[in-house]
């Protein structure tokens, strides 16, 4: 009986060795107790750049193709005043 709990003693703690030098290897955060991290979100790359790269993009390929939003005094309104 003695030697089965000191196998369960030993291979928790060459399991506990193993976690912890996987984590320091591949730069892990070991979380033994399950507790909600904002590491994941703080890890992440920042986006807002590749967003307003991307939505000014999209406004010149619009703009070439000629669906653009119209010049100051050319919209909707504009044309509604003019046929009056």
């Amino acid at each position: 009986m003695a030697t089965g709990s000191l196998k369960n003693i030993l291979a928790t703690a060459v399991t506990k060795g193993v976690t912890e030098a996987r984590a320091r290897i591949f730069g892990h955060i070991l979380n033994p107790t399950g507790q909600r991290s904002p590491h994941k979100l703080l890890r992440k790359k920042l986006i807002g750049e590749k967003v307003a790269e991307w939505r000014l993009s999209k406004l010149e390929m619009l703009k070439r193709r000629g669906k653009g939003p119209p010049k100051k005094g050319q919209g909707k309104q504009a044309a509604k005043r003019k046929k009056n």
